[in-house]
């Protein structure tokens, strides 16, 4: 049986939250099967608990933020991409503030962090989604058009476009594509860290946002170059980033995909948006299991090996 994962004790650390600017300790704890990932905000009089749920994301600006009434989880997604990229199906998240830490930007800390509490397989069915029939989502028109697909594919497979008309960015690749039947969630999209531009910083802090951005926690540009001293860490960081904020917000979906996820200037509203219309469209998907991780396609597997 390919069986459900989780971790194997508890492992907690402290950071910033990118857009609050507020501390906040983070504290991962092993859960029972079929538990889902959970986040909970032990911070209030009554501990709020906000399932990583896609139908449950209440804002996409800058981040994608689990709402449940006025209780929010802001910024789930670097965290949800490290556990899809690890294959963790069930996970408690300790909160104490409304935002998961930014940490180094990427999802980097957090993969460690799994790895340092261990992973456990569990006595359950990995479940996934098997994309049988293509869902897309778009907006915009002409050069302005954003638009996010899903369609059948015998693994899962990512491919992402930017334009993003900087200097800085345009010097790097634009496209990136990544089949993980042959390529490392850890090693290839991972260390990629989110990015902004210093001409945006005042408008984004008066809406409550990029309070606690900093060189430690994003690549930083102004007009024309990357400020940071250490430079880049992928030739291609900026679109492998994109990659690693979709691989997050569609594990929102709460199962991984068998699936080929394809975009072009996608954020978290549009992914979350295509996650929605996936679900709508009971016809264009099944419910899968496998008798072992052999059956399985290679591109769902490979990062368990590594693990």
């Amino acid at each position: 049986m390919f069986r459900q994962r989780t971790i194997k004790s508890l492992v907690r650390t402290t950071g910033v939250g990118v857009h609050s600017g507020r501390r906040v300790e983070i504290t991962l704890r092993p859960a029972a099967p079929d538990s889902g990932i959970v986040f909970h905000r032990v911070d209030l009089p009554q501990v709020v608990d906000l399932p990583a749920d896609a139908t449950q994301v209440g804002d996409t600006r800058m981040a994608s933020v689990l709402q449940q009434g006025d209780v929010r989880v802001s910024t789930v997604e670097h965290l949800m991409s490290a556990c899809a990229g690890l294959g963790i199906d069930n996970l408690h998240v300790d909160l104490t503030a409304e935002e998961v830490p930014i940490m180094d930007g990427s999802a980097n800390t957090f993969v460690y962090l799994l790895r340092s509490a261990g992973l456990e397989e569990q006595g359950a069915p990995k479940r996934f989604i098997r994309v049988t029939q293509p869902i897309e989502v778009r907006e915009g028109e002409g050069a302005d058009a954003k638009w996010a697909r899903l369609e059948p594919h015998d693994g899962f497979a990512v491919a992402f476009s930017i334009d993003f008309h900087h200097p800085a960015i345009n010097a790097t690749a634009g496209f990136a594509e990544v089949d993980f039947a042959t390529e490392s969630y850890s090693r290839n999209i991972a260390r990629a860290r989110t990015f902004g531009f210093v001409n945006d910083v005042e408008a984004l802090r008066a809406m409550g946002l990029a309070r606690g951005g900093s060189f430690d926690n994003a690549i930083v540009m102004d007009e024309y170059r990357v400020l940071n001293s250490d430079g880049l860490r992928y030739d291609d960081e900026f679109v492998k980033h994109k990659i690693l904020d979709a691989i997050g917000d569609l594990y929102l979906l709460g199962r991984p995909l068998i699936a080929r996820y394809v975009a072009h200037k996608s954020g978290h509203g549009l992914n979350n948006k295509l996650a929605r219309a996936l679900l709508a469209a009971e016809h264009a998907w099944e419910s899968v299991t496998f008798d072992s991780p052999d059956a399985a396609p290679a591109g769902v597997r490979q990062e368990w090996a590594l693990a």
